[in-house]
């Protein structure tokens, strides 16, 4: 297989100010309407056919015959103040690309480019889906909107990467099996009398009742769902109260709940609403549940993981691949992988012997250096498996055009 290399170099350059012009002008989900333009700029320039879809995002196919895989690419920011300083800082207040959608894009950009030029060379033998997606960062996830329009009609396989600035640029990880965990989202608010703190026998004491809720469901989910799909319920907002001798009559908690396994997680989420009454029930408090359904994990194939590592291993050698550890993040490329065989890698961005960032901090600083490592790894990813696609349709019969 030839190496990607030699047509990416020369588009280095262009990528990171297109990448940096993405940064500077950042967009929320749904409202990516510049970026959308951008993209599709760009693809024109470079002698393709892209296709906006509706609201925003697009995508674009590369070479002819018959379809070998998808790759896709998320194109929205966060409302995140951005505090890196750079010159090409976020020009937008409140509103940042803080987890490296930006270099997603520009990857895909440079992978599109980079195919079409191999394609124009005979080097690509089937033809590969590119999709820009919009709204990754709002839950349910932008992916179930362009899966209702159709975009992966007839896709085989799928592959995405995401940033990690845990990882050395230069490098990627790898995982077969869920590398993210699903992520819902739990809103409680519980109720009473109210009534003064020398006398909670004659009310509902319901900070307390709060706080065993905050507890005792955590801790009761532990012991109802197998251990090993690391079922996670943990709070980040309780509210309750204004002044010390006095009992509220209403109280808020709202958390997430986090699972590895897609099974469990359906089960897990039936069983929370069952426990949350049991545990508040002793209390006398009415409870409001709003159970937010998020995604489910990504669950990532054996023969795309390692269509990517032997892409990997030829465009950056062996030592550059690592076994990434599961997130309990989200990512709504599950829904994606929930419908076709499909892999996520792991894109290092993290300047070596630099700062380690997390992502959502409005100070991620990626080096620029891993878009190109993205799109050989990408680019060589889809040349591979349109090769092998298309002997395998030599041995079936005639390639359609």
């Amino acid at each position: 297989m030839p190496l990607v290399g030699p047509w990416v170099e020369p588009l280095l350059d262009h990528l990171v100010a297109f990448r940096r012009d993405v940064h500077a002008h950042p967009e929320l989900s749904f409202h990516e309407k510049r970026t959308t333009d951008r993209i599709v700029a760009e693809l024109e320039a470079a002698g393709l056919e892209p296709v906006r879809l509706e609201g925003t995002g697009a995508l674009v196919e590369i070479g002819r015959g018959p379809l070998a895989l998808a790759l896709r690419a998320d194109i929205d920011a966060l409302p995140v103040l951005e505090e890196t300083g750079l010159d090409y800082a976020s020009k937008v207040e409140g509103v940042c690309h803080a987890c490296g959608h930006d270099i997603h894009t520009t990857v895909m950009v440079g992978v599109s480019i980079v195919l079409k030029r191999m394609y124009d060379d005979g080097l690509l033998k089937a033809r590969v889906r590119v999709i820009f997606q919009p709204a990754e960062e709002r839950m349910p996830g932008g992916a179930l909107e362009v899966i209702r329009q159709g975009v992966l009609d007839g896709v085989p396989r799928i592959l995405a990467l995401h940033c990690d600035p845990r990882v050395d640029a230069g490098t990627i990880g790898t995982r077969i099996g869920a590398i993210t965990s699903a992520a819902d989202t739990i809103k409680l608010e519980l109720s009473g009398r109210g009534g003064h703190t020398s006398r909670p026998h004659l009310t509902e004491d319901l900070v307390y009742a709060l706080s065993k809720v905050a507890t005792d469901v955590p801790a009761v989910l532990s012991r109802r769902i197998d251990v090993r799909s690391a079922v996670s319920v943990v709070w980040g907002q309780i509210t309750a109260g204004s002044a010390p001798n006095a009992i509220p009559a209403t109280g808020y908690l709202a958390g997430t709940m986090r699972c590895l396994d897609a099974e469990a997680w359906e089960a897990a989420g039936d069983l929370l609403d069952e426990v949350v009454q049991q545990v508040a029930l002793p209390y006398g408090v009415d409870v409001k549940l709003e159970h937010l359904r998020g995604v489910p994990p990504v669950v990532n194939s054996a023969a795309e993981t390692e269509l990517i590592e032997s892409a990997a291993r030829a465009e950056i050698g062996a030592a550059g691949i690592s076994l990434t550890p599961q997130s309990m993040g989200g990512e709504d490329f599950a829904w994606m992988t929930h419908k076709v065989p499909g892999s996520m890698f792991r894109l290092g961005t993290r300047t070596p012997g630099g700062e380690t960032f997390d992502l959502h901090r409005g100070d991620y600083t990626p080096d620029e250096r891993a878009i190109g490592v993205g799109v050989r790894v990408m680019a060589a990813a889809a040349v591979r498996a349109a090769a092998k696609l298309r002997a395998s349709v030599r041995q079936d019969g005639p390639v359609g055009e």
